[in-house]
């Protein structure tokens, strides 16, 4: 679950950067990117997970995919 506190910390840090953006200050335009990559790489991250315990769980077959 540490993953997903993860995502939703970085969501909240981009959506604070984000406004300061759309206010005028362009440098949290640079931040805001930044975050965005963060995000991008922690749902990566989550999708290896999920993807891992899928194919932990459905060793039975292929009528286990989803």
């Amino acid at each position: 679950m540490s993953l997903v506190n993860d995502l939703e910390q970085e969501v909240e840090n981009f959506k604070r950067e984000y406004e300061k953006f759309e206010r005028g200050n362009k440098s949290a335009g640079t931040r805001a990117r930044k975050v965005l990559q963060d995000i991008k790489k922690t749902c990566q991250e989550i999708r290896v997970s999920i993807q891992g315990v899928k194919k932990e769980d459905g060793k039975s077959g292929p009528e286990a995919e989803d």
